[in-house]
Protein backbone atom coordinates (compact mmCIF):
# COMPACT_ATOMS: atom_id res chain seq x y z
CA UNK A 1 0.00 0.00 0.00
CA UNK A 2 1.35 3.32 -0.97
CA UNK A 3 0.23 6.66 1.15
CA UNK A 4 0.93 9.28 -0.75
CA UNK A 5 -0.64 13.44 -0.11
CA UNK A 6 -3.33 14.64 -2.81
CA UNK A 7 -2.13 17.38 -4.99
CA UNK A 8 -3.73 20.61 -3.78
CA UNK A 9 -6.35 20.80 -6.92
CA UNK A 10 -7.31 17.40 -6.34
CA UNK A 11 -8.12 18.11 -2.77
CA UNK A 12 -9.43 20.93 -3.95
CA UNK A 13 -11.94 19.21 -6.13
CA UNK A 14 -12.95 16.89 -3.42
CA UNK A 15 -13.84 19.29 -1.27
CA UNK A 16 -15.55 21.22 -3.81
CA UNK A 17 -18.07 18.19 -4.16
CA UNK A 18 -19.30 19.12 -0.55
CA UNK A 19 -19.34 22.82 -0.82
CA UNK A 20 -20.25 23.04 -4.37
CA UNK A 21 -22.74 20.70 -5.19
CA UNK A 22 -24.96 22.67 -8.23
CA UNK A 23 -24.99 25.95 -9.74
CA UNK A 24 -27.75 26.91 -6.69
CA UNK A 25 -24.14 26.45 -4.08
CA UNK A 26 -22.37 28.97 -6.00
CA UNK A 27 -24.93 31.94 -6.05
CA UNK A 28 -25.58 30.95 -2.35
CA UNK A 29 -22.05 30.99 -1.45
CA UNK A 30 -21.21 34.19 -3.44
CA UNK A 31 -24.21 36.36 -1.99
CA UNK A 32 -23.63 35.41 1.21
CA UNK A 33 -19.84 36.48 0.68
CA UNK A 34 -21.50 39.86 -0.96
CA UNK A 35 -23.43 40.28 2.01
CA UNK A 36 -20.41 39.80 4.52
CA UNK A 37 -19.13 42.56 2.54
CA UNK A 38 -21.17 45.22 3.14
CA UNK A 39 -22.97 46.01 -0.40
CA UNK A 40 -26.44 47.54 -0.10
CA UNK A 41 -27.08 46.60 -3.84
CA UNK A 42 -26.30 42.75 -4.70
CA UNK A 43 -26.63 41.71 -8.82
CA UNK A 44 -27.25 38.48 -9.73
CA UNK A 45 -26.75 37.55 -13.26
CA UNK A 46 -26.89 33.89 -14.98
CA UNK A 47 -26.77 32.39 -18.12
CA UNK A 48 -27.89 28.86 -18.70
CA UNK A 49 -29.47 28.05 -15.40
CA UNK A 50 -25.55 28.43 -14.18
CA UNK A 51 -23.96 26.25 -16.59
CA UNK A 52 -22.14 29.23 -18.56
CA UNK A 53 -22.32 31.70 -16.22
CA UNK A 54 -22.84 32.77 -12.69
CA UNK A 55 -21.97 36.61 -11.79
CA UNK A 56 -22.42 38.42 -8.64
CA UNK A 57 -21.71 42.20 -8.06
CA UNK A 58 -21.81 43.92 -5.34
CA UNK A 59 -20.78 47.25 -3.83
CA UNK A 60 -19.58 45.68 -0.92
CA UNK A 61 -15.89 47.21 0.60
CA UNK A 62 -13.47 45.53 -2.00
CA UNK A 63 -10.18 43.73 -2.01
CA UNK A 64 -6.52 44.61 -2.51
CA UNK A 65 -4.61 43.00 -5.19
CA UNK A 66 -3.23 40.62 -2.45
CA UNK A 67 -6.28 39.83 -0.74
CA UNK A 68 -8.22 39.17 -3.95
CA UNK A 69 -5.63 36.21 -4.82
CA UNK A 70 -5.10 35.34 -1.03
CA UNK A 71 -9.19 34.86 -0.48
CA UNK A 72 -8.76 31.80 -3.24
CA UNK A 73 -6.81 29.62 -0.81
CA UNK A 74 -8.26 27.02 1.13
CA UNK A 75 -9.28 28.23 4.47
CA UNK A 76 -8.69 31.64 4.12
CA UNK A 77 -11.04 34.33 5.55
CA UNK A 78 -11.26 37.61 7.42
CA UNK A 79 -13.89 36.51 10.13
CA UNK A 80 -11.80 34.27 12.28
CA UNK A 81 -8.66 34.70 14.20
CA UNK A 82 -8.91 32.26 16.93
CA UNK A 83 -10.36 29.29 18.11
CA UNK A 84 -12.91 31.54 20.49
CA UNK A 85 -14.12 32.91 17.26
CA UNK A 86 -15.97 30.41 16.26
CA UNK A 87 -18.23 30.68 19.18
CA UNK A 88 -19.43 34.04 18.30
CA UNK A 89 -20.15 33.83 14.80
CA UNK A 90 -22.55 36.48 13.38
CA UNK A 91 -21.51 36.18 9.54
CA UNK A 92 -22.43 33.67 6.66
CA UNK A 93 -18.80 32.85 5.41
CA UNK A 94 -16.14 32.17 7.40
CA UNK A 95 -14.73 28.89 7.15
CA UNK A 96 -13.00 30.42 3.67
CA UNK A 97 -13.98 27.18 1.42
CA UNK A 98 -16.17 28.42 -0.48
CA UNK A 99 -13.73 30.32 -3.13
CA UNK A 100 -11.39 27.53 -3.59
CA UNK A 101 -14.04 25.11 -4.06
CA UNK A 102 -15.38 27.28 -6.94
CA UNK A 103 -11.95 27.93 -8.36
CA UNK A 104 -11.18 23.87 -8.14
CA UNK A 105 -14.22 23.22 -10.75
CA UNK A 106 -14.93 26.60 -12.93
CA UNK A 107 -13.01 29.37 -14.31
CA UNK A 108 -13.25 32.24 -12.13
CA UNK A 109 -12.49 35.88 -12.87
CA UNK A 110 -12.78 38.39 -9.90
CA UNK A 111 -12.11 42.33 -10.67
CA UNK A 112 -12.40 44.14 -7.33
CA UNK A 113 -11.65 47.54 -6.05
CA UNK A 114 -11.75 49.53 -2.25
CA UNK A 115 -12.72 52.95 -1.83
CA UNK A 116 -9.36 53.65 -1.37
CA UNK A 117 -7.68 52.22 -3.75
CA UNK A 118 -7.90 54.61 -7.45
CA UNK A 119 -7.78 51.20 -9.81
CA UNK A 120 -8.58 47.89 -9.11
CA UNK A 121 -7.68 44.79 -9.61
CA UNK A 122 -8.93 41.65 -12.13
CA UNK A 123 -7.54 38.15 -10.94
CA UNK A 124 -8.15 34.93 -12.68
CA UNK A 125 -8.44 31.75 -11.25
CA UNK A 126 -9.11 28.21 -13.14
CA UNK A 127 -8.17 24.51 -12.16
CA UNK A 128 -7.34 26.14 -8.42
CA UNK A 129 -4.31 27.30 -10.46
CA UNK A 130 -3.76 31.41 -10.07
CA UNK A 131 -3.46 32.07 -13.91
CA UNK A 132 -2.97 36.26 -14.05
CA UNK A 133 -3.29 39.33 -11.94
CA UNK A 134 -3.76 42.96 -13.76
CA UNK A 135 -5.01 46.22 -12.85
CA UNK A 136 -8.09 47.26 -14.57
CA UNK A 137 -10.81 50.07 -13.53
CA UNK A 138 -13.31 49.06 -11.51
CA UNK A 139 -16.35 50.46 -9.14
CA UNK A 140 -16.41 49.63 -5.51
CA UNK A 141 -16.96 46.32 -4.58
CA UNK A 142 -16.35 43.03 -5.94
CA UNK A 143 -17.31 41.44 -9.63
CA UNK A 144 -17.24 37.56 -9.52
CA UNK A 145 -18.04 35.72 -12.82
CA UNK A 146 -18.04 31.99 -12.55
CA UNK A 147 -18.02 30.53 -16.25
CA UNK A 148 -18.48 26.45 -17.25
CA UNK A 149 -18.98 25.17 -13.97
CA UNK A 150 -17.67 21.31 -13.80
CA UNK A 151 -16.23 21.62 -16.58
CA UNK A 152 -13.17 19.91 -15.34
CA UNK A 153 -15.39 17.77 -13.78
CA UNK A 154 -17.60 16.01 -16.63
CA UNK A 155 -18.98 13.29 -14.46
CA UNK A 156 -20.70 16.03 -12.33
CA UNK A 157 -21.62 18.32 -14.88
CA UNK A 158 -23.70 15.36 -16.56
CA UNK A 159 -25.79 14.75 -13.62
CA UNK A 160 -26.92 18.18 -13.19
CA UNK A 161 -30.84 18.48 -14.20
CA UNK A 162 -32.43 20.61 -16.84
CA UNK A 163 -32.44 24.40 -17.11
CA UNK A 164 -35.48 24.58 -15.54
CA UNK A 165 -34.58 22.28 -12.03
CA UNK A 166 -31.47 24.08 -11.84
CA UNK A 167 -32.87 27.66 -11.88
CA UNK A 168 -35.37 26.76 -9.78
CA UNK A 169 -32.93 25.71 -6.87
CA UNK A 170 -31.38 29.25 -7.62
CA UNK A 171 -33.83 31.21 -7.16
CA UNK A 172 -34.74 29.36 -3.78
CA UNK A 173 -31.14 30.34 -2.42
CA UNK A 174 -31.61 34.11 -4.13
CA UNK A 175 -34.77 34.17 -2.33
CA UNK A 176 -33.27 32.89 1.84
CA UNK A 177 -30.15 35.16 1.23
CA UNK A 178 -32.93 37.96 0.39
CA UNK A 179 -35.52 37.22 3.16
CA UNK A 180 -32.57 37.74 5.37
CA UNK A 181 -32.08 41.34 4.92
CA UNK A 182 -34.97 43.14 3.90
CA UNK A 183 -32.60 46.36 3.47
CA UNK A 184 -30.90 45.41 0.79
CA UNK A 185 -31.40 45.29 -2.59
CA UNK A 186 -31.10 42.37 -4.58
CA UNK A 187 -31.85 42.03 -8.18
CA UNK A 188 -31.75 38.02 -10.15
CA UNK A 189 -31.50 38.60 -14.06
CA UNK A 190 -31.54 35.30 -16.17
CA UNK A 191 -30.62 35.05 -19.48
CA UNK A 192 -30.88 38.53 -20.36
CA UNK A 193 -34.66 38.71 -18.27
CA UNK A 194 -35.51 40.25 -15.02
CA UNK A 195 -36.91 37.54 -12.36
CA UNK A 196 -36.60 39.83 -9.35
CA UNK A 197 -35.25 43.43 -8.82
CA UNK A 198 -35.79 44.18 -5.02
CA UNK A 199 -35.51 47.85 -3.31
CA UNK A 200 -34.51 47.83 -0.30
CA UNK A 201 -38.03 47.01 1.57
CA UNK A 202 -39.71 48.92 4.45
CA UNK A 203 -40.26 45.97 6.13
CA UNK A 204 -39.81 42.42 6.23
CA UNK A 205 -43.73 42.12 5.08
CA UNK A 206 -42.77 44.65 1.83
CA UNK A 207 -40.16 41.92 1.28
CA UNK A 208 -41.89 38.99 1.72
CA UNK A 209 -44.98 40.18 -0.78
CA UNK A 210 -42.18 41.19 -3.51
CA UNK A 211 -40.58 38.00 -3.54
CA UNK A 212 -43.63 35.26 -3.31
CA UNK A 213 -46.52 37.44 -4.20
CA UNK A 214 -49.05 38.99 -2.34
CA UNK A 215 -50.93 35.59 -1.59
CA UNK A 216 -47.90 35.21 0.63
CA UNK A 217 -48.81 38.06 3.06
CA UNK A 218 -52.47 38.46 2.78
CA UNK A 219 -53.60 36.38 5.19
CA UNK A 220 -50.60 36.38 7.65
CA UNK A 221 -50.54 37.11 11.37
CA UNK A 222 -48.12 38.39 13.82
CA UNK A 223 -45.59 36.41 15.44
CA UNK A 224 -43.52 38.47 18.42
CA UNK A 225 -42.24 36.70 21.93
CA UNK A 226 -39.14 37.52 23.79
CA UNK A 227 -37.50 34.70 26.62
CA UNK A 228 -34.12 34.74 27.89
CA UNK A 229 -32.85 32.35 25.74
CA UNK A 230 -34.38 33.26 22.53
CA UNK A 231 -36.60 35.82 20.59
CA UNK A 232 -38.83 34.95 18.49
CA UNK A 233 -40.30 36.97 15.43
CA UNK A 234 -41.99 36.79 12.07
CA UNK A 235 -45.15 35.83 10.43
CA UNK A 236 -47.65 32.51 10.20
CA UNK A 237 -50.56 31.83 7.63
CA UNK A 238 -54.00 31.65 8.37
CA UNK A 239 -55.20 28.09 8.99
CA UNK A 240 -57.54 28.65 5.86
CA UNK A 241 -54.19 29.58 3.74
CA UNK A 242 -52.76 26.40 4.65
CA UNK A 243 -51.79 24.58 1.27
CA UNK A 244 -50.34 20.96 0.63
CA UNK A 245 -47.33 21.94 -1.44
CA UNK A 246 -43.82 22.76 0.62
CA UNK A 247 -42.14 25.83 -0.31
CA UNK A 248 -42.69 28.56 1.97
CA UNK A 249 -41.50 27.49 5.27
CA UNK A 250 -38.37 29.41 6.20
CA UNK A 251 -36.85 29.69 9.82
CA UNK A 252 -33.69 32.21 10.04
CA UNK A 253 -31.48 32.48 13.54
CA UNK A 254 -29.35 35.58 13.95
CA UNK A 255 -30.28 36.43 9.70
CA UNK A 256 -29.18 32.87 8.99
CA UNK A 257 -31.22 30.43 6.86
CA UNK A 258 -31.52 27.23 8.20
CA UNK A 259 -33.77 23.97 7.76
CA UNK A 260 -35.06 21.93 11.19
CA UNK A 261 -37.41 19.38 10.95
CA UNK A 262 -37.46 19.08 14.83
CA UNK A 263 -38.85 22.67 15.16
CA UNK A 264 -40.92 22.21 11.90
CA UNK A 265 -42.61 19.68 14.29
CA UNK A 266 -43.37 22.80 16.82
CA UNK A 267 -45.22 24.76 14.34
CA UNK A 268 -47.15 21.86 13.01
CA UNK A 269 -48.12 20.96 16.70
CA UNK A 270 -49.66 25.10 16.91
CA UNK A 271 -51.80 24.28 14.08
CA UNK A 272 -53.45 21.07 15.09
CA UNK A 273 -56.96 20.18 14.89
CA UNK A 274 -57.25 24.00 12.94
CA UNK A 275 -55.73 22.39 8.97
CA UNK A 276 -56.79 19.87 6.84
CA UNK A 277 -54.90 16.58 6.77
CA UNK A 278 -51.84 16.85 4.61
CA UNK A 279 -51.89 21.05 4.75
CA UNK A 280 -49.07 22.66 5.81
CA UNK A 281 -48.75 26.61 6.89
CA UNK A 282 -46.64 28.25 5.08
CA UNK A 283 -44.10 30.53 8.18
CA UNK A 284 -41.18 32.76 8.18
CA UNK A 285 -39.94 32.72 11.71
CA UNK A 286 -36.73 34.44 12.56
CA UNK A 287 -34.97 33.54 16.02
CA UNK A 288 -32.10 35.35 17.57
CA UNK A 289 -30.29 33.58 19.82
CA UNK A 290 -26.80 34.11 21.71
CA UNK A 291 -23.81 33.13 19.63
CA UNK A 292 -22.08 30.97 21.95
CA UNK A 293 -25.30 29.10 22.51
CA UNK A 294 -25.71 27.99 18.66
CA UNK A 295 -23.29 25.95 16.74
CA UNK A 296 -24.20 27.05 13.02
CA UNK A 297 -20.67 24.57 12.00
CA UNK A 298 -22.28 21.25 11.87
CA UNK A 299 -22.94 20.68 7.80
CA UNK A 300 -21.34 21.78 5.01
CA UNK A 301 -23.36 23.99 3.16
CA UNK A 302 -24.31 25.16 7.08
CA UNK A 303 -28.29 24.74 6.38
CA UNK A 304 -28.24 23.26 9.38
CA UNK A 305 -27.49 24.21 13.34
CA UNK A 306 -27.39 22.60 16.59
CA UNK A 307 -28.98 24.49 19.60
CA UNK A 308 -27.78 24.72 23.17
CA UNK A 309 -31.28 24.33 24.69
CA UNK A 310 -33.66 23.34 21.76
CA UNK A 311 -36.28 22.12 23.87
CA UNK A 312 -36.86 24.83 25.14
CA UNK A 313 -37.15 26.88 21.79
CA UNK A 314 -39.36 24.15 20.52
CA UNK A 315 -41.97 25.04 23.40
CA UNK A 316 -41.09 28.68 22.81
CA UNK A 317 -42.16 28.16 18.90
CA UNK A 318 -45.05 26.37 19.81
CA UNK A 319 -46.56 28.72 22.11
CA UNK A 320 -45.89 31.90 20.25
CA UNK A 321 -47.38 30.20 17.08
CA UNK A 322 -50.45 29.08 18.81
CA UNK A 323 -50.82 32.39 21.07
CA UNK A 324 -51.06 34.13 17.44
CA UNK A 325 -53.51 31.90 15.93
CA UNK A 326 -55.40 32.14 18.78
CA UNK A 327 -55.83 36.08 18.38
CA UNK A 328 -58.21 35.03 15.51
CA UNK A 329 -60.93 33.80 17.32
CA UNK A 330 -61.68 36.84 18.91
CA UNK A 331 -65.01 38.60 18.53
CA UNK A 332 -66.13 41.62 16.08
CA UNK A 333 -63.82 44.83 17.28
CA UNK A 334 -66.21 47.94 16.73
CA UNK A 335 -63.76 50.01 17.41
CA UNK A 336 -62.38 49.77 13.97
CA UNK A 337 -62.51 53.24 12.54
CA UNK A 338 -63.44 51.67 9.12
CA UNK A 339 -66.11 49.65 10.17
CA UNK A 340 -69.67 51.44 8.72
CA UNK A 341 -72.35 53.36 11.30
CA UNK A 342 -75.34 51.78 11.65
CA UNK A 343 -78.10 54.27 11.29
CA UNK A 344 -80.17 54.97 14.63
CA UNK A 345 -83.97 55.97 14.27
CA UNK A 346 -85.29 58.19 16.80
CA UNK A 347 -88.45 57.70 19.22
CA UNK A 348 -91.00 59.29 16.79
CA UNK A 349 -89.87 57.23 13.74
CA UNK A 350 -92.77 55.29 13.49
CA UNK A 351 -94.82 58.38 14.32
CA UNK A 352 -93.82 60.53 11.20
CA UNK A 353 -93.25 57.83 8.59
CA UNK A 354 -95.10 57.97 5.60
CA UNK A 355 -97.98 55.85 4.81
CA UNK A 356 -96.95 53.84 1.93
CA UNK A 357 -98.75 54.38 -1.19
CA UNK A 358 -100.30 51.12 -3.36
CA UNK A 359 -100.09 51.18 -7.05
CA UNK A 360 -103.80 51.64 -8.45
CA UNK A 361 -104.47 48.77 -10.54
CA UNK A 362 -107.14 48.40 -13.52
CA UNK A 363 -108.16 45.19 -15.44
CA UNK A 364 -111.39 44.70 -17.60
CA UNK A 365 -112.61 40.86 -16.14
CA UNK A 366 -114.35 40.46 -18.93
CA UNK A 367 -112.17 40.43 -21.58
CA UNK A 368 -110.87 37.35 -23.75
CA UNK A 369 -108.04 37.26 -25.64
CA UNK A 370 -109.34 34.25 -27.62
CA UNK A 371 -112.77 36.10 -28.60
CA UNK A 372 -113.07 36.44 -32.36
CA UNK A 373 -110.59 34.11 -33.58
CA UNK A 374 -111.48 32.26 -36.88
CA UNK A 375 -112.23 28.62 -36.58
CA UNK A 376 -109.73 25.82 -37.37
CA UNK A 377 -110.07 24.06 -40.73
CA UNK A 378 -106.63 22.16 -40.68
CA UNK A 379 -106.20 22.91 -44.19
CA UNK A 380 -106.03 26.65 -44.54
CA UNK A 381 -102.57 27.60 -43.25
CA UNK A 382 -99.22 25.91 -42.66
CA UNK A 383 -99.42 25.56 -39.01
CA UNK A 384 -96.63 27.70 -37.13
CA UNK A 385 -94.66 24.42 -35.76
CA UNK A 386 -94.03 23.34 -39.36
CA UNK A 387 -92.64 26.67 -40.19
CA UNK A 388 -95.60 28.97 -40.44
CA UNK A 389 -96.22 32.24 -39.33
CA UNK A 390 -99.44 32.73 -38.09
CA UNK A 391 -101.27 36.41 -37.08
CA UNK A 392 -104.25 37.93 -35.52
CA UNK A 393 -105.40 38.79 -38.78
CA UNK A 394 -105.54 35.91 -40.65
CA UNK A 395 -103.25 33.28 -39.34
CA UNK A 396 -103.97 29.82 -37.09
CA UNK A 397 -102.35 27.88 -34.94
CA UNK A 398 -102.78 24.19 -36.02
CA UNK A 399 -103.75 21.91 -32.83
CA UNK A 400 -102.40 18.49 -33.04
CA UNK A 401 -103.22 15.22 -31.93
CA UNK A 402 -99.43 14.04 -31.23
CA UNK A 403 -98.24 17.40 -30.34
CA UNK A 404 -97.68 15.62 -26.83
CA UNK A 405 -95.39 12.80 -28.03
CA UNK A 406 -92.36 15.53 -28.37
CA UNK A 407 -92.20 15.82 -24.76
CA UNK A 408 -91.99 12.14 -23.77
CA UNK A 409 -89.57 11.13 -20.86
CA UNK A 410 -87.01 9.35 -22.64
CA UNK A 411 -85.72 6.61 -20.46
CA UNK A 412 -82.21 4.61 -20.81
CA UNK A 413 -82.59 0.85 -19.91
CA UNK A 414 -79.86 0.38 -17.35
CA UNK A 415 -79.53 -2.42 -14.66
CA UNK A 416 -80.90 -1.76 -11.56
CA UNK A 417 -78.79 0.01 -9.65
CA UNK A 418 -78.47 1.44 -5.97
CA UNK A 419 -76.04 4.61 -5.21
CA UNK A 420 -75.43 4.26 -1.43
CA UNK A 421 -73.95 7.68 -0.15
CA UNK A 422 -72.76 8.38 -3.19
CA UNK A 423 -69.52 6.17 -2.72
CA UNK A 424 -71.15 2.97 -3.15
CA UNK A 425 -72.62 1.16 -6.49
CA UNK A 426 -74.73 -1.80 -5.46
CA UNK A 427 -76.15 -3.60 -8.55
CA UNK A 428 -77.73 -7.43 -9.71
CA UNK A 429 -75.74 -9.91 -11.41
CA UNK A 430 -76.43 -13.48 -12.24
CA UNK A 431 -74.10 -14.47 -9.16
CA UNK A 432 -75.17 -12.07 -6.71
CA UNK A 433 -74.51 -8.42 -5.66
CA UNK A 434 -71.90 -6.43 -6.98
CA UNK A 435 -70.90 -3.89 -4.93
CA UNK A 436 -68.59 -1.07 -6.66
CA UNK A 437 -66.59 1.33 -4.95
CA UNK A 438 -67.02 4.31 -6.97
CA UNK A 439 -63.62 6.47 -6.10
CA UNK A 440 -61.51 3.42 -6.76
CA UNK A 441 -63.54 3.02 -9.64
CA UNK A 442 -62.77 6.29 -10.89
CA UNK A 443 -59.11 6.02 -9.94
CA UNK A 444 -58.68 2.82 -12.19
CA UNK A 445 -60.38 4.51 -15.22
CA UNK A 446 -58.39 7.59 -14.72
CA UNK A 447 -54.95 5.83 -14.72
CA UNK A 448 -55.65 3.71 -18.10
CA UNK A 449 -56.53 7.23 -19.52
CA UNK A 450 -54.04 9.20 -18.22
CA UNK A 451 -51.10 6.50 -18.46
CA UNK A 452 -52.49 6.24 -22.77
CA UNK A 453 -51.92 9.94 -22.39
CA UNK A 454 -48.67 10.06 -21.43
CA UNK A 455 -46.93 7.40 -23.46
CA UNK A 456 -49.25 8.00 -26.85
CA UNK A 457 -50.92 11.68 -26.22
CA UNK A 458 -54.10 13.07 -27.09
CA UNK A 459 -56.07 13.35 -23.95
CA UNK A 460 -59.26 15.23 -23.59
CA UNK A 461 -59.04 18.40 -22.37
CA UNK A 462 -62.28 20.67 -21.31
CA UNK A 463 -61.79 24.65 -21.84
CA UNK A 464 -63.11 26.75 -18.72
CA UNK A 465 -65.33 29.38 -19.20
CA UNK A 466 -62.95 31.88 -17.89
CA UNK A 467 -59.16 31.13 -17.56
CA UNK A 468 -58.28 30.97 -14.43
CA UNK A 469 -55.40 32.96 -13.09
CA UNK A 470 -53.21 31.69 -9.96
CA UNK A 471 -50.48 33.27 -8.52
CA UNK A 472 -47.50 30.29 -7.58
CA UNK A 473 -44.29 32.09 -7.21
CA UNK A 474 -41.25 31.86 -9.20
CA UNK A 475 -39.60 28.47 -8.39
CA UNK A 476 -42.87 26.64 -8.72
CA UNK A 477 -43.77 28.62 -12.00
CA UNK A 478 -40.44 27.10 -13.38
CA UNK A 479 -42.06 23.45 -11.81
CA UNK A 480 -44.91 23.83 -14.55
CA UNK A 481 -42.55 25.08 -17.29
CA UNK A 482 -40.66 22.22 -16.61
CA UNK A 483 -43.29 19.98 -17.23
CA UNK A 484 -45.09 21.91 -19.63
CA UNK A 485 -45.25 19.49 -22.18
CA UNK A 486 -46.34 16.50 -19.37
CA UNK A 487 -48.98 18.56 -18.84
CA UNK A 488 -50.31 19.79 -21.81
CA UNK A 489 -50.25 15.25 -23.08
CA UNK A 490 -53.12 14.85 -19.87
CA UNK A 491 -54.91 17.51 -20.82
CA UNK A 492 -54.15 20.87 -18.98
CA UNK A 493 -53.81 23.88 -20.55
CA UNK A 494 -51.55 25.77 -18.40
CA UNK A 495 -49.69 28.86 -19.66
CA UNK A 496 -46.93 31.24 -17.98
CA UNK A 497 -48.18 34.61 -16.91
CA UNK A 498 -45.44 36.91 -15.92
CA UNK A 499 -42.36 35.38 -13.72
CA UNK A 500 -44.39 34.34 -11.02
CA UNK A 501 -48.28 33.06 -12.16
CA UNK A 502 -50.05 30.65 -14.09
CA UNK A 503 -53.21 30.97 -16.23
CA UNK A 504 -55.47 27.98 -16.78
CA UNK A 505 -57.25 27.80 -19.33
CA UNK A 506 -58.56 23.78 -19.68
CA UNK A 507 -58.48 20.36 -17.37
CA UNK A 508 -58.76 16.87 -18.24
CA UNK A 509 -62.26 15.51 -18.80
CA UNK A 510 -63.46 14.63 -15.40
CA UNK A 511 -62.00 17.86 -13.48
CA UNK A 512 -63.87 20.81 -12.34
CA UNK A 513 -63.19 24.23 -13.74
CA UNK A 514 -64.70 25.96 -11.34
CA UNK A 515 -62.15 28.86 -9.91
CA UNK A 516 -61.72 27.47 -6.36
CA UNK A 517 -61.40 23.95 -7.79
CA UNK A 518 -58.50 25.27 -9.82
CA UNK A 519 -56.52 26.75 -7.86
CA UNK A 520 -57.17 23.60 -5.48
CA UNK A 521 -56.00 21.73 -8.28
CA UNK A 522 -52.86 23.92 -8.74
CA UNK A 523 -51.65 23.31 -5.01
CA UNK A 524 -52.47 19.57 -5.58
CA UNK A 525 -50.29 19.55 -8.83
CA UNK A 526 -47.15 21.63 -7.22
CA UNK A 527 -47.27 18.45 -4.83
CA UNK A 528 -47.14 16.01 -7.47
CA UNK A 529 -44.45 17.88 -10.08
CA UNK A 530 -42.12 18.48 -7.23
CA UNK A 531 -41.87 14.88 -6.25
CA UNK A 532 -39.12 13.04 -7.42
CA UNK A 533 -39.87 10.14 -9.72
CA UNK A 534 -37.43 6.93 -10.82
CA UNK A 535 -36.34 7.41 -14.59
CA UNK A 536 -36.69 3.92 -15.71
CA UNK A 537 -38.21 3.20 -18.59
CA UNK A 538 -42.36 2.85 -17.78
CA UNK A 539 -41.42 3.30 -14.04
CA UNK A 540 -42.18 7.05 -14.21
CA UNK A 541 -44.90 7.03 -16.54
CA UNK A 542 -46.86 4.34 -14.37
CA UNK A 543 -46.08 6.32 -11.15
CA UNK A 544 -47.23 9.82 -12.74
CA UNK A 545 -50.24 8.30 -14.59
CA UNK A 546 -51.52 6.44 -10.88
CA UNK A 547 -50.62 9.92 -8.84
CA UNK A 548 -52.92 12.10 -11.24
CA UNK A 549 -55.59 9.47 -11.24
CA UNK A 550 -55.53 9.65 -6.89
CA UNK A 551 -55.97 13.39 -7.50
CA UNK A 552 -58.90 13.29 -10.15
CA UNK A 553 -60.84 10.63 -8.68
CA UNK A 554 -60.47 12.40 -4.97
CA UNK A 555 -62.10 15.78 -6.69
CA UNK A 556 -64.68 13.75 -8.62
CA UNK A 557 -68.84 14.94 -8.91
CA UNK A 558 -71.26 13.09 -6.80
CA UNK A 559 -72.90 10.10 -8.34
CA UNK A 560 -76.53 11.13 -8.47
CA UNK A 561 -78.11 9.01 -11.05
CA UNK A 562 -78.46 5.48 -11.85
CA UNK A 563 -77.53 6.32 -15.51
CA UNK A 564 -74.47 7.62 -13.88
CA UNK A 565 -73.71 4.51 -12.26
CA UNK A 566 -74.25 2.22 -15.00
CA UNK A 567 -72.12 4.21 -17.14
CA UNK A 568 -69.14 3.98 -14.68
CA UNK A 569 -69.76 0.17 -14.51
CA UNK A 570 -69.70 0.18 -18.30
CA UNK A 571 -66.32 2.45 -18.28
CA UNK A 572 -64.51 0.27 -15.46
CA UNK A 573 -65.54 -3.37 -17.05
CA UNK A 574 -63.64 -1.51 -20.40
CA UNK A 575 -60.36 -1.59 -18.63
CA UNK A 576 -57.38 -4.18 -18.25
CA UNK A 577 -57.91 -4.61 -14.47
CA UNK A 578 -61.43 -3.87 -13.17
CA UNK A 579 -60.90 -5.24 -10.07
CA UNK A 580 -58.18 -2.96 -8.58
CA UNK A 581 -56.40 0.00 -8.30
CA UNK A 582 -52.95 0.80 -10.05
CA UNK A 583 -51.97 0.74 -5.84
CA UNK A 584 -53.45 -2.55 -5.17
CA UNK A 585 -56.75 -1.70 -3.27
CA UNK A 586 -60.01 -3.39 -4.43
CA UNK A 587 -62.63 -2.07 -6.61
CA UNK A 588 -65.63 -4.61 -6.76
CA UNK A 589 -66.74 -7.09 -4.20
CA UNK A 590 -69.13 -9.56 -4.78
CA UNK A 591 -72.09 -10.78 -2.50
CA UNK A 592 -73.61 -13.71 -3.66
CA UNK A 593 -76.43 -15.83 -2.29
CA UNK A 594 -75.15 -18.06 0.12
CA UNK A 595 -73.30 -14.77 1.90
CA UNK A 596 -76.77 -13.02 1.83
CA UNK A 597 -78.33 -16.38 3.69
CA UNK A 598 -75.98 -15.98 5.76
CA UNK A 599 -77.27 -12.46 7.08
CA UNK A 600 -80.69 -13.53 7.59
Amino acid sequence: MDIRILPSNIANMIAAGEVVQRPASVVKELMENAVDAGADQVTVVITDAGRTLIQVIDNGCGMSPDEAVLCFERHATSKIASAEDLEDIRTFGFRGEALASIAAVAEVTLKTRREEDPVGCQVEFADSKHLATVETAAPKGSNFSVRNLFYNVPARRKFLKSDNVEFKHIVEEFTRVALTRPEIGFTLIHNGRDIHVLKPAKSLKFRIQDLLGNNAVDKVVDVAAETSVVAVSGYVCRPDAARKTVGSQFFFVNGRYFRSPYLHKAVMKAYEDQIADGAVPSYFLYLTVDPHSVDVNIHPTKTEVKFAEDNVIFQVIYACVREALGHLDGGIDFDRADVPELPVFGKDYERFRPDPVMPNVSFDPTYNPFEGMPESSGKADTPAWQGGNPSWQGGYVEKREDYGKLFEEKTIPTAATLIFQGKYILTPNKDGILLVHVRRARERILYERFLQAITRGGHVSQSALFPVQVQVGTANRLLFDEHAQLLSSLGFDIRPFGNDTIVVGGVPDGFSCDPDRVETLVQDLLLILSDDHTSLPGMMESAMAEKFARLGASGGKTLTSPIEAQRLIDTLFGCENAEYTPGGRKILSLLDADELEKKF
